[in-house]
């Protein structure tokens, strides 16, 4: 037994392998959690921290201790340390069910600090916003954040698999990430004065807000609290919402007297025919001749294609590009698309392992001023696209297909199904096992919170749902 007390020194932040190393030493040196004192501060405290005679091995812990251990390093709370060191100690002394005894004083405080660790990186995923900034090497894109938590490096690998193609950098109070398209590393903390100011690609992203804004569903008392107010200051969006509560009725009563409209449709079965008599022989012959057909009005001129792995176990299907898709030429890379994300990832599914694509692959808008408003497909519009789809399913060959909302749903079946009706598993997608489940974007229309929780938490389900399809398919 060692005598007197170990202070221990950690890097300020979540140095995990620092605590690592310093809980092996200690617990080698049977160095008991009331005779150690923790600190992130970098400075070695006066008495030092024990040394063992050999070189401490690693901790055989029970399965979910690690991974607690990982995320509760990164919370605020400077007893963090001690309270993980007081977990080894007692797990690796004779106590090794204590994580299934949800009741202890202990696991139950490690597991709400992991909670809101959890929640600081939703938000950070959902509500980090680039801006432009035009460089002698071209452009480059900065963001600014406030997390609750030292998440910085946790949140890394997303950014990086979301923004491969883009030089960026998050900066935050709690450190920064700086991405090259090449090589990440990460920075000190930062002000916001380092951020980058508005530029055109904000502007065009609240064209897209204002797109989506429901204004039949407005409820200004339940807005406040659908979002932290610190978040506020720096979503461009906010500064919007006064002026789309002004202009709510006469919105309303501009969706009340809107007529549907037919476009002018053609028939791809027709067009393929005249072209070959078996149809396009790959994905990629067939990805061609989608991108070189001619949409009718009101549709953006350029498809976006499907994208994912030949093969993916599991495809999605939405119902059509929005605004910032038809920009960017990628399905899913909006406010939906990064709900979507959460909810994969939350689902145990990585999206770089999934195909996803739309029913229709054209953007439908209406042109308002310098606005393109978001406008549903007419179910014609839907048949009138569904050849598209069949064959692309077809030479993807997924396993399981999800239909995210009515009008992805319509296209897989060939028939209306009300979505909520007949949410989960459905037989109704002929030779493919599929999940009926919400569009995401109507989670982001959900004012209330705790039913955008409960809706998000639904819709993680029927995620789990399809990969417990694959597992059985």
């Amino acid at each position: 037994m060692t005598a007197g007390i170990a202070s221990v020194a950690l890097r300020p932040g979540a140095d995990l392998d620092g605590f690592r190393a310093a809980a092996r030493g200690l617990i080698a040196d049977h160095v008991p959690p009331r005779d150690v004192v923790w600190s992130d501060e970098g400075e070695a405290g006066l008495f030092g921290v024990p040394h063992s005679a050999c070189e401490p091995r690693p901790l055989m812990l029970p399965k979910g201790a690690a991974q607690l251990i990982a995320t509760v390093v990164c919370h605020r709370d400077p007893e963090r340390h001690a309270l993980l060191y007081g977990l080894i100690w007692r797990l690796v002394h004779g106590e090794k069910d204590l994580l299934e005894i949800a009741c202890d004083p202990l696991v139950h405080r490690l597991q709400r600090m992991a909670k809101s660790i959890h929640r600081d990186l939703h938000k950070m995923h959902a509500y980090v916003r680039f801006r432009r900034l035009d460089t002698a090497q071209g452009a480059r894109y900065v963001a600014w954040f406030e997390p609750d938590h030292w998440i910085v490096a946790a949140t890394a690998r997303f950014f990086v698999d979301r923004f491969r193609g883009m030089d960026w950098a998050i900066l935050t109070p709690r450190g920064s990430l700086h991405w090259d398209k090449e090589t990440l590393s990460l920075g000190p903390p930062a002000t916001r004065a380092e951020a980058a100011p508005s530029d055109d690609f904000e502007k065009r992203w609240l064209d897209y807000y204002e797109s989506i804004f429901n204004p039949a569903r407005l409820n200004p008392h339940v807005m406040r609290g659908h979002m932290a107010v610190k978040y506020w200051k720096n979503l461009p969006e906010a500064a919007a919402i006064p002026r789309l509560i002004r202009e709510a009725p006469s919105r309303v009563q501009q969706m009340i007297d809107r007529e549907s409209q037919m476009p002018v449709k053609r028939n791809p079965d027709k067009a393929v025919a005249a072209m070959t008599d078996q149809g396009p022989a790959s994905l990629d012959a067939l990805n061609r001749q989608i991108l070189e057909s001619d949409p009718p009005e009101p549709f953006s001129p350029r498809a976006v294609l499907g994208e994912g792995p030949v093969g993916a176990a599991v495809a999605l299907v939405g119902e059509q590009p929005g605004d910032q898709e038809d920009l960017a030429g990628r399905p899913f890379v909006g406010p939906a698309g990064q709900l979507l994300d959460a909810a994969l990832e939350e689902a145990g599914i990585s999206r770089r392992d999934v195909y996803i694509t739309n029913a229709v692959k054209n953007f439908k808008f209406k042109l308002v001023g310098k606005r393109r408003i978001h406008q549903t497909p007419t179910a014609g519009e839907i048949k009138h696209h569904r050849w598209w789809l069949q064959r692309e399913l077809e030479f993807v060959r997924p396993r399981v297909v999800v239909a995210l909302g009515a009008s992805a749903t319509q296209a897989v079946a060939g028939k209306a199904m009300p979505v909520l009706k007949n949410r989960g598993p459905t037989d109704a997608f002929g030779v493919w096992p599929g999940v009926i489940t919400v569009h995401p974007s109507s989670l982001l229309r959900t004012p209330d919170p705790a039913a955008q929780a409960a809706a998000f938490r639904a819709f993680v389900d029927d995620l789990r749902q399809a990969r417990e399809l694959v597992q059985r398919a």
